[in-house]
């Protein structure tokens, strides 16, 4: 397990065609990363499934959490009080086991979307400055609409 450091990374958030799901999504180093809850969102899942699916998928050796699983320091409000909690993430690794786990065709979007970001990220297309440098025929052949979100770490 690694941690999650505060540097530059960029957040585009997933949004699927009917426009229910919205899902900011990290992309950080070579792959994407999502929370627990986050998955729940995109798979349209109760937390307590997804949870368990991650579970399964170390506990069959399907995949390492050393490998795939990273920490993060967040500060969220819980009533009148700011509270720093540890929060989960997940690579795309474990998002695409899980996907197929639950029969989502959300995740087979996803991952389409997903995997098509990263490879301009690959080829040197990196988001810097608020702008991406992708073609613009990359997001109209897309099944989803990539949104930038502008916060930083």
């Amino acid at each position: 397990m690694t941690d999650l450091t505060r540097r530059e990374a960029e957040f585009l958030l997933y949004q699927t065609d009917d426009g229910r799901t919205h899902v900011e999504v990290r992309f950080d180093g070579e792959t994407a990363w999502l929370s627990l809850g986050q998955m729940a969102e995109l798979f349209q899942r109760d937390k307590s499934v997804i949870s368990r699916h991650v579970k399964n998928v170390f506990d069959e050796g399907e995949l390492s959490p050393e490998a795939t699983v990273a920490k993060s320091a967040t500060v969220q409000r819980e009533g009148d009080r700011e509270v720093t909690r540890e929060v989960e993430f997940y690579n795309l690794d474990v998002i695409i086991s899980v996907g197929y786990r639950v029969k989502s065709t959300r995740g087979t979007q996803f991952r389409i979307w997903a995997t098509q970001r990263l490879g301009s990220t690959r080829r040197g297309h990196t988001i810097r400055g608020g702008r991406a440098s992708v073609s613009p025929w990359a997001h109209a052949t897309s099944r989803s609409r990539p949104r930038r979100v502008s916060r930083r770490p």
